[in-house]
Parts: C-alpha cells; structure tokens; sequence
C-alpha cells in the first residue's frame, strides 16, 4: 500500500455523507424486495441478495444497519425497523449454540440498541433496556459454552468445525463476551460452577494470538511477520496444537486477506477494551501489561502485513498466496483492478481491516507514539478514501448491496462471475457492508466531536 498522508479524517467526511446516502436506499431496497422466508441475505448475485445455507451469522448486519443509518441520520424510520426486526427474528441467534458468531449478530443488534439508549438517543425505558441487556447477557453466555481447553491450561471458542478448530475470525465475536462480563453475567456450569466471561473472552483473545497470528519466529517455512492462519487445528484429546489450515483461503499456510482483516480489528477492539477492566480483574488472567502487549504485537503485526501486501490503494485480493496472483506482477504498486483477468479482490476485507488500522492508529496515538499511530491512522483513510468512491461504492439504484467486488468463498465456488469475466467481480456481502456502514460511523461520530464509537458502550459510555 502506498500511504497517503494528504488524508484527513475531515476531508472524507463528503464520501462518508454520500455513502449514507446511498446506504439508505439500499436498506430501503433490501426492505422492499428480499423475502425473509428464504433467511438471513448473505452476498448478492446480479445485484440482488440472496441466501446460503452454511451457517446463519449475518442476519445481525442486516438489521445492525438499520441501526446505524439512524445513529447517523436520525431517520426514525431505521429505528422502529431495527426494533421490530431486533424482536421478530433475532431470538434465534441468542440461543444459538452451533456458532460462532454472536457478537456478529446479537452485538451489532441488541448491542447497539442499547448503546443508543445508554447515549440518550433512544428515551430510556426500563423494560426495552432489561429485554436488550437479557439478551447480551445471554448470548455470551450461550458463545463462552463453545469452548476447548488447550494444553496450558487455558482454551478457545471453538468454530462450527468441532471442538479442534479455532478460527481467527472469532476474535471480532469475542466481544459478545466482553458484553456480557460488564453486564454482570457469567457462564453457569454442572454443580452451579461460574465461569467467567472475562476469563474465557480473554483466554481465546490470547490463542488467537498465539496459533492464529505468525510472527517471523520460524513457526513454520512461511512464517511471515503478521501472516494469518484461518484455521488453526488442535488434538481434542491433549489439547496440543497441531497445524494451520484453512477453509475459504487459499491454504492454510498462505493468508486469506478476510481473516487478516478479523484480526486486525478484533485485537485493536480488544486492545481498547482493556481500559474498561480493573487491574484486579486481569490480574487473575496474566495481568494488564501482559495481556496489552500481547494485543498490541498482534494488532501490528497483522496491520502491518495487511500494509505490505496490499494494493496501492488499500484494496486486497481475496488471498495473498492465491495461485494466479503472480500473473499481476507487482500489485502492491498498481491500484487494485476487480476486473481483472486472474485473481479476485475482497473488498470486505478492506471494510473491516480499515477500522483495525484507525483504531490501531489512534490508540498508539493516544499513548503519544505518533510516528507509529499516523502510519496505521492514515492507511486506514487510504483505504476508505478508495472503499468509499467508484469503482468499489455502489451507486446503481437496482443493485442492493452497498460496497462492491466481495468475495465470500472462492474455493467452494460461491460466488458469481458476471458474462464476460474471469472471476468474481460486482457483488456485494452483508458483512462488507455493514463493516463499511461502521468504519464510516467511527470517522462521523470523530469528525463531528460525537462519543467515540466502541462496542462496550453498550455498557457505558465513555468520551
């Protein structure tokens, strides 16, 4: 990526305000003419979403986007949909015990339903605030019983593989934990054994960022500084880790850019989460220094590698090991071309891996290490500032989805390629665009001197 240091946050602030104006009418759309019969929407096919049965983890970014295009608009429309869809369908996914997605679904819902209230955008009532609090603390409850113990002592919530797979994608659904523990709750076991959440959210942060994340230490013969493993597979029997692998990437040992992206955000999160913690707490589980040190190398390692293996604009293709990449010759100095003839881009790996690197960036910032905090801060606007523009924002009033050129599993074949392509090009996914609604909330509520944009404000609002 070439970084631009002409950005501002302020000077995108007319990208922003066009995209929320077009994501109003893609919500609209979407409203208008997808049949819920069918579930949750997943990507789009010509323009138009559509369903697949794998597992059910992005209904959440659907009404969550409701959500949000009131936060910023103040569209009381949004609002009373994202309630009546919150409460009509979104029960399912509280309760739910064969995935790993709640703090996809039930945080970008319940989550900031509540959050609003707490902001005092929503009148307080108690009994609208104790349905949304039950239902968070439920649901990291139901996320935290997930779980496989590692051979020190400690474990991880396991994906819908089985009980031997951690994926890094859940360290951005981790927070459904986080959500929880601050809300009171705890995980309740046989003989009424409590566990904490906090324990349990924090102990899969920390093997996520030992097996998930790889360093340059010679792990393996493609250990690369800030590489990332989809998969990382573990012996259920002594809890030993026992390889990478992966199940949209390329392989398991070359990094599907979507899962960097997971981690970028998820340990930059994770790492301004701990301040909402007391130092007795996180002593009990390795102590404050230890558990920031640990995030903060993750979230720059794997920012980093995002960085240097990205088109020069901030856009990545869909895996940096994928087989036919080469034939673009050096694409870290080209811009990114969707329409190319050999490998596809991701852009919601751009949606979601630009608010690692703005939330990196000013935390390193706000501990005055600037030279270190501007770099990631103004990757990050690189990359909204081509995200959010031609030929990525979508501006066709029939298309439903908001950011183009998604890709959501390449080596099964899902997605579409258009009459006369070579590779997936010109859909959408609900996840790159509810990624994209909030990194352009984040940059909104900054540039307009609004409460900082963190999930655990569903517990408490802080400056």
């Amino acid at each position: 990526m070439e970084i631009r240091n002409d950005l501002s946050a302020a000077s995108l602030q007319p990208k922003i305000n066009r995209l929320w104006q077009l994501s109003s009418e893609k919500i609209n759309l979407i409203s208008k003419e997808y049949d819920t019969s069918k579930g949750s929407p997943v990507f789009t096919v010509n323009g138009k979403y559509t369903t697949r049965g794998w597992t059910e983890w992005t209904q959440g970014f659907q009404y969550g986007a409701e959500v949000l295009q009131f936060d910023v608009t103040g569209d009381e429309s949004f609002l009373e949909r994202a309630r009546k869809n919150t409460v009509d369908y979104m029960a399912s996914h509280v309760s739910h015990f064969g995935v790993h997605d709640h703090g996809f679904n039930n945080v970008s819902t319940y989550g900031n339903l509540l959050r609003l209230m707490n902001e005092g955008r929503i009148e307080e009532n108690k009994w609208e605030r104790d349905f949304y609090e039950l239902a968070l603390k439920v649901s990291g409850a139901v996320q935290a019983k997930r779980w496989t113990n590692t051979k020190d002592g400690q474990g991880y919530i396991h994906s819908f593989n089985g009980p031997h797979s951690l994926f890094v994608d859940t360290i951005r659904s981790v927070r459904a934990l986080m959500v929880s523990h601050l809300l009171g709750h705890s995980l309740m076991g046989e003989n009424d054994v409590k566990t904490s959440l906090l324990e349990r959210g924090t102990f899969h942060s920390l093997a996520t960022a030992k097996y998930s994340v790889y360093y340059g230490e010679g792990r393996d013969s493609y250990d690369l500084w800030g590489r990332t493993a989809h998969e990382s597979v573990f012996n259920t029997s002594d809890g030993n880790f026992r390889c990478p692998n992966s199940q949209q990437g390329f392989s398991g040992f070359t990094t599907w850019t979507r899962g960097l992206a997971w981690a970028m955000t998820g340990f930059a999160e994770q790492l301004e989460s701990l301040s909402f913690f007391s130092d007795v707490e996180l002593e009990q589980i390795g102590g404050r220094e230890n558990i920031e040190n640990i995030y903060l190398k993750a979230a720059k390692a794997t920012c980093d590698f995002y960085i240097k293996h990205t088109a020069s604009d901030g856009i990545p293709y869909w895996d940096t090991g994928a087989p036919q990449l080469y034939k673009l010759g050096d694409y870290t100095s080209k811009k990114s071309d969707p329409y190319n003839d050999f490998e596809p881009i991701d852009s919601s790996a751009a949606a979601i891996g630009a608010q690692g690197l703005l939330r990196l960036g000013k935390y390193l910032n706000d501990k005055n290490l600037s030279e270190e905090g501007n770099k990631y801060w103004q990757a990050g606007l690189t990359t909204i500032n081509t995200l959010f523009d031609e030929p990525y924002l979508s501006s066709d009033p029939t298309h439903q989805g908001l950011i183009l050129h998604s890709v959501y599993h390449r080596p099964n074949g899902w997605d579409n390629i258009p009459d006369g392509q070579k590779v997936p090009n010109g859909e959408s996914s609900m996840w790159g665009d509810y990624h994209a609604r909030e990194v352009a909330l984040y940059l909104h509520r900054i540039n307009n001197g609004l409460p900082y944009y963190n999930y655990l404000n569903s517990v408490i609002v802080k400056g």
